[in-house]
């Protein structure tokens, strides 16, 4: 395993041509960005042809997508996953039983090719929920973060950045110790926690250290403010899986008689630079409690319903203040155009009524308020000095030819896929080129070959 954390070389200069741009509120012809540093210089509309020397990006360029929710290696749960019935607690099981052969080497390989799969589906950012910190049985590694690592060098490999989440994961429920395949999850206490992942490093933008609390159940209520108080101190990403099912809730009432969202507010977590995964199953107070704090709430709508979690109220959250982001989660699929149009459909399903978010607010969803919720606030935009990440989809596909131009974006996020995207630019870095990975020839075979290793 190649321990980097950046992609190679030096900041780019470079000019990208794009046929058609998203410029935040409508679709622009002939637009020019300019990028140095990394960044985008300037923007010019109005460029009818590509200049000589510029590199041309055929179809809708929209800002690099942010996968705001991850858990790598369940990337080698997909059709394994999808076998027989059950609940999300059967699925668990089988989750555990996939953690519990990853080692450092065979994490890598398997980080490297999914991450590798995003760029391809256009995401130029990930959240990584992380927290399989340990070696089996919970002994620590010669390395203690040397899981983390791993996902460090994959995202750089991969060419994407990465806000690794280190995870506080301490119990198995409220009052119970560690189960067996919980054990290489737990550093035993926060301060322990603390101290580990205060030993990571994020040397630029491309890498964020964040936080993360499991869950309530995972982390006793007494240290709940230690990992914010963490992430508080550095201005850092603090995620937390909320609410996700029914036991969860009830069983946070018989423990603390409060809801989960209220603990978390009586304990310090909810704020701007929280970000609640899931949030399914709320009280209009817990509503009320996360929009007025400006804490953040992230769909991962293919994973919801794939382990039959439930629709979360994400129109009601946004109306109280709390801003939407998406994520792939579990993925069973990684395709942030269908997390975007799953989120506005399953409210649909849900109010009988259609049209509850634009494109373009679905588009902002799966962009520019992922990325501030993963510690880039300035990306996610087609502007002058906002990251010079991008994400071309093509317009000529079987599912997006024939509308007009101005209706790229709803043609992008209501018929793409991840198969549309052709070009995926990060820092400046033509990462995907006309549908290929520039870095990694050959990713359905990195991912077979990765996946592989982990039942062998």
């Amino acid at each position: 395993m190649q321990l980097t954390t950046q992609p190679t070389g030096t900041p780019v200069t470079a000019t990208y041509w794009m046929s058609y741009a998203w410029l935040g509120t409508h679709v622009e012809p002939g637009v020019l960005l300019d990028v140095a540093g990394g960044r985008i210089a300037g923007v010019r509309t109005g460029i009818d042809t590509p200049p000589p020397g510029s590199t041309v990006l055929e179809g809708l360029t929209v800002p690099g997508l942010a996968n705001t929710h991850s858990h790598a290696f369940h990337r080698a749960l997909r059709s394994t996953a999808q076998v027989g019935s059950g609940t999300f607690w059967t699925w668990r099981e089988l989750m555990y039983r996939t953690a519990a052969r990853l080692n450092p080497d065979t994490y890598y390989d398997l980080a490297r090719a999914t991450y590798a799969e995003m760029a391809l589906a256009g995401i130029t950012a990930v959240g990584e929920f992380h927290y399989l910190h340990h070696a089996p049985g919970g002994t620590p590694y010669d390395e203690p973060n040397a899981m983390g690592e791993a996902l460090i060098a994959a995202a750089a490999e991969a060419g994407i950045r990465i806000t690794l989440l280190d995870t506080a994961y301490l119990a198995a429920g409220f009052g119970q110790k560690p189960s067996r395949h919980q054990l290489r999850f737990s550093d035993t206490t926060a301060d322990a926690w603390a101290e580990r992942v205060s030993l990571l490093k994020g040397d630029d933008d491309l890498v964020v250290i964040g936080a993360a609390i499991h869950s309530v159940r995972a982390v006793p209520a007494g240290q709940l403010a230690t990992v914010a108080q963490w992430a508080q101190e550095r201005a850092a990403p603090l995620h937390v899986h909320l609410s996700e099912q029914t036991a969860e809730n009830d069983a946070c009432l018989a423990a603390h008689r409060r809801t989960p969202t209220r603990l978390l507010a009586d304990h310090g977590v909810l704020g701007p630079y929280t970000t609640g995964i899931h949030n399914t199953h709320l009280t209009s107070e817990d509503i009320g409690l996360l929009g007025s704090s400006r804490t953040g709430t992230c769909m991962c709508p293919t994973t919801e319903r794939d382990l039959a979690d439930g629709i979360g109220p994400a129109a009601a959250l946004q109306g109280a203040g709390s801003p939407l982001s998406l994520g792939s989660d579990s993925h069973a699929v990684i395709d942030l155009f269908e997390e975007a149009r799953a989120m506005e459909l399953n409210e649909r399903l849900r109010t009988h009524a259609r049209g509850h978010w634009t494109a373009a607010a679905l588009l902002r969803a799966a962009s520019a308020t992922g990325h501030a919720a993963l510690g880039h606030p300035d990306a996610g935009v087609l502007e002058p000095g906002a990251p010079a990440d991008l994400a071309t989809v093509a317009l000529d596909s079987v599912r997006t030819a024939g509308p007009v131009p101005r209706l790229a974006a709803e043609a992008a996020v209501f018929a793409a896929t991840a198969a549309d995207v052709r070009h995926t630019v990060v820092a400046g870095r033509h990462i995907v080129r006309d549908g290929r990975h520039t870095r990694i020839h050959d990713v359905p075979a990195a991912l077979a070959s990765a996946v592989a290793a982990v039942y062998r």
